[in-house]
């Protein structure tokens, strides 16, 4: 099981946290550029995690519907 930081739920709070660090405008241009960095890492983990959870629910619908599709041609 994944843990907390490293679930969908975990990286999107700490994407919010450094965004709000970012938006306060109190960081140093090093900071700034590591809280940057980061960030677009997590954003990139975070798009292709919802990528991936985008496949799956297609193919669970497509096998869905073939077998809705095949149970009703055996009904009729």
């Amino acid at each position: 099981m994944a843990s907390k930081k490293d679930s969908y739920e975990g990286m999107m709070e700490k994407l919010e946290k450094i965004l709000a660090d970012m938006e306060d405008g109190n960081l140093s241009l090093e900071k700034t550029l590591k809280h940057y960095e980061e960030g677009m890492e997590l954003y990139n983990k975070l798009y292709k995690t919802l990528n991936e959870a985008e496949g799956k629910i297609k193919v669970l619908t497509e096998n869905g519907e073939k077998d809705f599709l095949k149970e009703s041609d055996t009904n009729e």
